[in-house]
């Protein structure tokens, strides 16, 4: 993927409000790729500013946690949702019907 689908999907994260989750499927069909969910993960993975672009908001389709949360792994993504109001269903499912983004 070229450097620009990564700068889209940091900018359509941005757009995720605290509170609110959505998945690697729903960012990829965002920017234009829907077969990309991979990739999303990827850029997140290398998200150059944690702390401007909410990679924590970024869920699986199921509402899992990613284990690889490259900022301190799932306890620190659980962590960052509780924060901000997001309940779980199970110590790592996000409660999606309750708290997914419509873009």
């Amino acid at each position: 993927m070229e450097q620009g689908f990564f700068a889209k999907v940091y900018e359509a994260v941005r757009r995720i409000p605290c509170g609110k989750v959505a998945t690697y499927g729903q960012i990829a069909r965002i920017v234009g790729n829907p077969r990309a969910a991979r990739q999303v993960g990827w850029a997140l993975h290398v998200n150059p500013e944690p702390y401007v672009t909410p990679c924590h908001r970024v869920v699986n389709r199921e509402g899992k946690l990613s284990g690889a949360f490259a900022f301190g792994g799932a306890d620190a993504q659980r962590y960052l949702l509780m924060n901000e109001g997001v309940e779980f269903i199970d110590d790592e499912t996000v409660d999606i019907a309750k708290y997914l983004w419509e873009a």
